[in-house]
């Protein structure tokens, strides 16, 4: 198993659209990936600004909490998403969502998420 740097950093947003425009347009970022948000009607998008720096961003509500945007999770690139999970795990992170093979949109992936010591969510993404 090998990590091999960043796959992308989650953003929460509070108007998808806005920001799709702001990374895209206004930053001049490539939306490479979209996909639907399990079954809740909303997009989830990923933009690459380049050198491999792509930000996915995540449609949330307008409730209270989610007024201003924030970091969802770091997602790690790696060779080995269950490989890397299961290391995670017997260094002492806690499991959020055990590896999975998904399709999203048209890339496929193996997808993993864990808890680090400060409830830091950190994702390991096998394309």
């Amino acid at each position: 198993m090998q990590f091999n740097g960043y796959h992308h950093v989650g953003l929460f947003v509070k108007d998808a659209q806005k920001s799709l425009d702001f990374y895209t347009q206004g930053l001049g970022g490539k939306m490479v990936h979209s996909f639907p948000m399990g079954d809740s009607g909303k997009t989830i998008y990923l933009v690459d600004l380049g050198g491999n720096a792509v930000i996915e961003i995540i449609p949330r509500g307008s409730g209270e909490e989610e007024v201003n945007a924030h970091w969802a999770h770091l997602a790690v690139r790696t060779d080995d998403s269950r490989a890397a999970y299961n290391r995670a795990i017997k260094a002492g992170a806690q499991s959020r969502t055990e590896p999975n093979d998904v399709k999203l949109g048209t890339m496929d992936a193996c997808i993993s998420f864990v808890y680090g010591p400060d409830k830091e969510v950190i994702e390991f993404f096998q394309v």
